[in-house]
């Protein structure tokens, strides 16, 4: 079978230490690998000068924002349970994750008088339930609101700690303005307001919204990786950013969840729904120019997607000087500029 398509060979050896539990301050001071495609050029550097090594581009930045999509609650019975919100799946139903046997028709019993009513249990384990307060079935807004209150934010599990008071701001872009991800676009952590005023100058700043699901932190288990079911996630794109896809602008994205939503446009001319779009060295870019990214995890479809960029081969060489250079890796860790 072709190298390329196996999930071994995306795999690799991470000491421990190197990943990253909180981020660095100020943002600026965050590391800087930049990878220079024509001329096989590797450069360290920070943050800092990240203005220095861009070429002429657009620069596109998902504004997503991280909901606070974990609570902690009892069953009505009285046994501890915990409830994380995946998505809205109508204006009143949600795909969560719950910590409790639980059966249909079951309530949990969180704060401030919000109940989740177990509609469906799916066979993969999620839960469809409705959220209900004083005895009103919550809309999606009202929800999102009420977690803003009670919630916590759900940091990726590799990180092995509870969500602190430093994490509600550094867990979120200074963009972040559209609720709905229950995970950060990760490479948007490292933008300050100055250095975007910075990249203002220079540089047209577009936006566009995907709601990062957990299923970004699901584990690919299929050998062969084309075999792998990807999972989806809400998109909105607005007219400015889709008419700079259209053009010939050579154009940066800020993270793999701006690339898949580009090249699903691309793809299918959809500038809202759902996109589950797997990039890989046998799906290769469409029309991206350029990435900015933080380092992923072994057999990931995120660093399979860097890999859609520059070669497998050439981006498992690229995270061992990585780790030889002693980089942080994933959500609060240091980034790649590909060119």
């Amino acid at each position: 079978m072709n190298k390329n398509l196996l999930l071994s060979s995306y795999d690799y050896h991470l000491p421990k230490e190197l990943i990253a539990s909180y981020p660095v301050f100020p943002k600026e001071k965050a590391r800087l690998l930049v990878y220079e495609r024509k001329t096989q050029k590797i450069s360290h550097s920070t943050f800092m000068y990240l203005q220095d090594f861009l070429p002429p581009c657009a620069i596109v930045f998902n504004d997503t924002k991280v909901i606070k999509a974990r609570i902690y609650g009892k069953k009505e019975s009285g046994g501890k349970a915990e409830l994380l919100l995946h998505s809205s799946l109508s204006h009143t139903t949600f795909l969560v994750q719950i910590k409790a046997r639980v059966k249909e028709k079951d309530f949990l019993v969180f704060q401030k008088d919000l109940k989740a009513e177990i509609i469906e249990l799916l066979a993969d384990g999620m839960r469809i339930v409705r959220f209900w307060q004083n005895g009103i079935v919550l809309k999606t807004g009202e929800l999102y609101t009420l977690l803003e209150e009670i919630g916590h934010l759900p940091l990726p599990p590799y990180l092995k700690r509870g969500d602190k008071e430093s994490d509600i701001k550094d867990y979120q872009s200074v963009f972040a303005k559209n609720l709905g991800a229950i995970a950060a676009p990760t490479a948007s952590l490292h933008f300050s307001e100055n250095l975007l005023k910075t990249l203002r100058k220079k540089h047209e700043l577009h936006f566009l919204t995907l709601h990062i699901g957990a299923g970004t932190f699901k584990n690919v288990e299929c050998q062969n990786i084309q075999i792998h079911k990807m999972h989806s996630e809400f998109f909105n794109l607005n007219e400015k950013t889709a008419a700079l896809i259209d053009s010939t602008m050579p154009i940066l994205g800020v993270g793999t969840t701006v690339t898949r939503t580009i090249e699903y446009y691309v793809r299918t001319r959809l500038k809202e729904g759902f996109c589950d779009l797997f990039l890989h060295p046998c799906n290769k870019i469409l029309r991206q120019n350029y990435l900015l990214t933080n380092f992923h995890l072994p057999k990931s479809t995120l660093i399979m997607l860097v890999c859609a960029f520059i070669g497998r081969e050439k981006c498992l060489e690229l995270y061992e000087e990585a780790i030889k250079e002693r980089y942080r890796f994933y959500s609060y860790g240091d980034a790649m500029l590909i060119l």
